[in-house]
């Protein structure tokens, strides 16, 4: 489930325990769950990453960075379950990596879990970062698109609008939480065909991306039913609380309070929205 928010709460999260501190280990856990995605392998990876500094961490769409002193950089992918944590994990059964760090200050380690396994960890070079996640492998940033970016990128694609959120060569960071509510806040029907959109309307969805996920990630991300996502504190996001459409199907708008929110799926996914404020 992460997308943009709950992964920029992760960066901000484990940021000020883990830059600038020394790699001592990178380990595998002793986990009996099907093993996650690793490039290259367990050994090459120690060779190039022990005993180096964590030089900087950042975010690049839904994916976590942990830049090296060396210019490797460690890309991980949480995909719908994976969390980075520097406190105690939701429990020891999934977790996956561990980075053991240098130095007595606390925590000793950064963690991996991921109940599911279904994500990725990657020890790139620089050119090999540029390639995988360069231009031409993801759109511009979400949080740092402008008008003049969207309506373009909008004017040449057919796809429902929902749809065309999705697509992170369009625009990278969006997921599908994140799309209902955006859309709903823009006051935009999810099945109206994205070059179709009129320039005011693509200017309420613009300011309704940068809103909806600056307000999230304040909220520290959103945990869902289910309780997967937690912030690398191992706390509970906030933000479902402030959600308008996602998962509230059949029951009243809280913003018009008229006719209760409908679900369709579009792409195989599940679609939320309010037929009164998103004609």
């Amino acid at each position: 489930m992460p997308e943009l928010p709950e992964v920029e709460t992760m960066v901000r999260g484990i940021r000020p325990f883990v830059e600038g501190r020394r790699i001592v280990e990178f380990a595998r856990c002793p986990c009996r769950c099907r093993p996650l995605s690793l490039r290259p392998g367990l050994a090459a990876i120690r060779r190039r990453c022990e005993g180096q500094a964590i030089a900087a961490v950042r975010r690049r769409a839904k994916r976590i960075i942990l830049e090296l002193a060396s210019g490797d950089a460690f890309v991980v992918e949480p995909r719908m379950t994976g969390l980075m944590l520097v406190a105690g994990p939701p429990d020891h059964e999934h977790l996956r990596y561990e980075w053991r760090l240098g130095g007595s200050q606390q925590p000793q380690s950064l963690w991996f879990w991921d109940r599911r396994g279904l994500g990725t960890v990657r020890l790139f070079a620089p050119a090999e970062l540029a390639d995988a996640l360069g231009d031409r492998q993801l759109g511009p940033d979400a949080l740092e698109m402008t008008l003049d970016q969207w309506w373009p990128r909008l004017r040449q694609t057919a796809r429902p609008i929902k749809v065309a959120l999705l697509d992170q060569k369009l625009v990278a960071g969006i997921g599908n939480l994140y799309a209902s509510e955006i859309l709903h806040r823009a006051g935009i029907h999810p099945a109206r065909q994205a070059n179709r959109l009129t320039r005011s309307r693509v200017e309420r969805l613009a300011a309704a991306v940068r809103t909806i996920l600056e307000e999230a990630i304040r909220h520290e991300g959103s945990t869902l039913s289910d309780g997967t996502y937690r912030n690398a504190l191992n706390q509970a996001g906030e933000y479902q609380n402030a959600h308008r459409v996602y998962d509230r199907e059949e029951q009243p708008c809280k913003t018009c309070q008229g006719p209760p929110i409908v679900r369709i799926v579009q792409a195989q996914r599940s679609t939320f929205f309010c037929p009164a404020c998103q004609k």
